[in-house]
């Protein structure tokens, strides 16, 4: 009999990367994905654990999911509750004391079991599994082969983990140490992206450019990896996320000059413009690192754009350290940012730091910079008015006769197009900019 599972994604991309596996390896028990938690057998909350109070969003999350298992049970029909990804790794012991009613604890490397859990969870009558090791084992040698269509724009993962230990980070206790996969898996698996109608692939690690895996002749960086991909036929597009600046290297520059399929636009957190706030985020590089890297990109790549992270309210960030976060924001230019107040993160050394800045100060601070952000934000959209852009098509538009598609700098943009051409480049005239994207027309 046919099982239904549904995927609560929260978080980064990786975690979208993360979810899709799962349904990958879900299948051949049976599993087909469902739209709603209240008609699946399996609920799986895919959690992110990087802003506050994330955990008791998931347990506020669970409760209304308890209530959707009791009503299946009183129509005689089971359900297994799963808490997965970051929150799972960091509190799956309170997870379990909280919410005994959670069948499945699981982290972020080891889901790749999730089918022996699973049939597990089935036998253990309400016993409770929780997994949150680091095994030896990388968990990619145990994940489907292939691929099936993942869209006209597809996630790849090709490193996990972190070694850079900011002070304000929980990434190298959730996810672990760094791993990059073999070059010859990726290539694999891009391949197999591509024969499911990928015409875009963006390659994902939570530190991406210290890439460094095996490759047919020794160890390959990112930008060799880049330039291996971009012979696969039938890949026009080549993105990469999450970067840090201090290992932006030659070889990745020599990729963004020479490499076509790579989109001119990069995300670059640099999360302060202050030395002595850098300094404590244990961030490795000061503010001119960050700009004389900028340059250099950019002197590679001209029509490069940039996106960044910024925290404001780190412990014992001043007014004159704000300034010179607003002032480096205003020096480099971004076409796109996120950026938050400073939220603590349990075990994260700033969390105990001294100086903690109080809550109204980073609000007004955050007010401050978004607005700036904003602003560069709509003159780079408006500055593409009138240019020709090519255009990958994704999807289906809210409008009769629209589809939505990204331009090579990941603006969104609207066009009344037919749907047959989802999954084509196609050249568009821009017409209108908003804040968050662009609208055109089909340019002959």
């Amino acid at each position: 009999m046919t099982k239904r599972v549904f995927i609560a994604t929260y978080g980064c991309q990786m975690n979208v990367y993360d979810s899709a596996r799962m349904v990958e390896l879900l299948a051949p028990l049976g599993f087909d994905r469902a739209e709603a938690a209240e008609d699946a057998d399996l609920v799986i909350l895919n959690t992110c654990h990087i802003r506050e109070k994330a955990a008791e969003k998931v347990f506020s999350e669970l409760g209304k999911i308890r209530a959707l298992k009791a009503r299946r049970a009183r129509r005689g029909a089971g359900m297994l509750i799963a808490v997965a990804g970051c929150v799972a790794q960091a509190e799956g012991a309170e997870i379990r004391r909280r919410a005994p009613f959670v069948d499945l604890v699981f982290g972020p490397q080891t889901y790749h079991r999730l089918p022996e859990m699973v049939a597990q969870a089935l036998r253990a009558d309400g016993a409770g599994i929780v997994d949150t090791s680091f095994p030896e084992e990388a968990k990619f040698d145990h994940l489907p082969k292939s691929r099936p269509g993942q869209g006209a724009a597809a996630f790849l993962t090709v490193q996990e983990g972190c070694d850079k230990f900011c002070t304000f980070c929980v990434v190298p206790y959730t996810r672990g140490a760094e791993y990059s996969r073999p070059a010859a898996a990726i290539l694999d698996e891009a391949r197999q992206l591509v024969a499911g109608g990928a015409r875009e692939v963006t390659l994902l690690g939570q530190n991406v450019n210290a890439y460094h895996g095996d490759g047919p002749d020794g160890e390959w960086g990112l930008g060799e990896l880049i330039r291996a991909l971009a012979e696969l036929p039938g890949l026009d597009r080549i993105r990469y996320t999450t970067s840090h600046p201090r290992d932006v290297d030659d070889g990745l520059l020599a990729a963004h000059r020479d490499v076509p399929q790579l989109m001119p636009f990069l995300h670059l957190p640099v999360q302060s413009g202050a030395d002595r706030v850098l300094a404590a985020m244990n961030r490795r590089h000061t503010a001119d690192d960050y700009r004389r890297i900028v340059g250099r990109l950019r002197a590679s790549r001209p029509d490069l754009a940039l996106s960044t992270d910024l925290i404001v309210g780190f412990p014992g960030e001043s007014d004159e350290d704000f300034g010179a976060t607003l002032d480096l924001v205003g020096e480099i230019g971004f076409a796109q940012a996120f950026s938050f107040k400073y939220s603590p993160r349990p075990g994260t050394p700033a969390a105990a730091a001294a100086g903690q800045v109080p809550d109204p100060v980073k609000s007004e601070r955050l007010a401050v910079l978004q607005a700036l952000l904003a602003r560069q934000q709509q003159e780079f959209n408006r500055a593409c008015v009138g240019r020709v852009l090519p255009v990958l098509l994704e999807k289906p538009g809210r409008h009769a006769g629209q589809l939505v598609g990204r331009s090579p700098y990941l603006q969104s943009v609207h066009l009344t197009a037919n749907r047959e051409q989802v999954g084509d480049v196609v050249p568009v005239l821009i017409a209108g900019a908003g804040q968050n994207s662009l609208s055109g027309t089909v340019a002959s």
